[in-house]
């Protein structure tokens, strides 16, 4: 199979039970569009569809707690063997609030591989504007990891209604692009924007989403680095869809450098539409 660097967000849960999902044994993201021109992606197959986060499996592990971050409650995905997406193992080891309040999200060595990290929100928030300031450096992530900041729903109305900011070179080292704004499905016109974020920390990304679109934003020092505004007939409408942070393994593959890494959120805002 062609190594390709957009593919279709499969989340496959194994045990929902904390409130946090991001990046543990195997992980996840979305695009769209952005300020910066992006190189043209080669060809790329969508890998099938996944079981989604419809509950535990087979393959589920023990419930992990909920965690709170920015005063809200996160389910922390968790897994005994390879899920969506990747596949990944997802560990509850690899999530963590420190003391100043910020969430780490980590891909982590095991005994038998390495594992991943995603969180969800316990709850949906529909139209408004997601905003997550980011304490790490994602310029130079491993090649092979993904960080995904989103909304999902189980429901696949709408493409589950996924809405994406991904940090990621899709296992391409010399991209010169690596981040991307999406609208599922991200293989539709006008869907997925490639664009470069640069080394700026803390540094903010948001979408605001409404009936009339849905508007991307990066910010560095407080001055907007990407901007896309999608207008089309893709955007979802809302229902039930929750905000979900991993980072993941690109196809499960290890990280390129065989070290671990992690990613720090600051904080994690909400505002409704006026």
């Amino acid at each position: 199979m062609s190594e390709p660097r957009f593919r279709r967000r499969v989340h496959t849960v194994v045990s929902i039970t904390a409130l946090v999902v991001l990046v543990g044994a195997t992980c996840v993201a979305g695009t769209a569009s952005a300020a910066v021109a992006a190189t043209a992606p080669p060809a790329v197959s969508a890998p099938s569809p996944g079981t989604g986060f419809g509950g535990p499996g087979p393959e589920a592990a023990a419930p992990a707690a909920p965690l709170t971050f920015s005063g809200r409650t996160w389910r922390v995905k968790t897994s005994t063997r390879g899920v969506g997406p990747g596949p990944n193992v997802f560990s509850a080891a690899n999530v963590s609030v420190d003391p100043v309040g910020r969430l780490h999200l980590a891909i982590s060595r095991t005994t038998r591989g390495w594992s991943c990290a995603e969180v969800w929100l316990d709850q949906s928030l529909g139209y408004g504007t997601y905003e997550w300031q980011l304490a790490s450096d994602v310029s130079a992530l491993d090649a092979s990891a993904v960080l995904g900041l989103f909304t999902w729903s189980d429901a696949p109305d709408y493409n589950h209604r996924e809405i994406d900011f991904e940090a990621s070179r899709w296992g391409v080292p010399n991209d010169p692009t690596n981040a991307q704004w999406v609208v599922q499905p991200f293989d539709a016109p006008g869907n997925l924007t490639r664009w470069t974020i640069g080394r700026t920390v803390p540094s903010v990304v948001r979408f605001t989403w409404s009936r009339s679109g849905i508007t991307f934003e990066a910010l560095a020092g407080g001055v907007v680095v990407s901007r896309r505004v999608s207008s089309g007939a893709a955007n979802p409408l809302p229902g039930g869809e929750q905000a979900h942070m991993n980072l993941w393994l690109y196809q499960g593959h290890a990280p390129r450098n065989g070290q671990p890494l992690e990613v720090v959120v600051d904080r994690f805002t909400y505002r409704p539409l006026p």
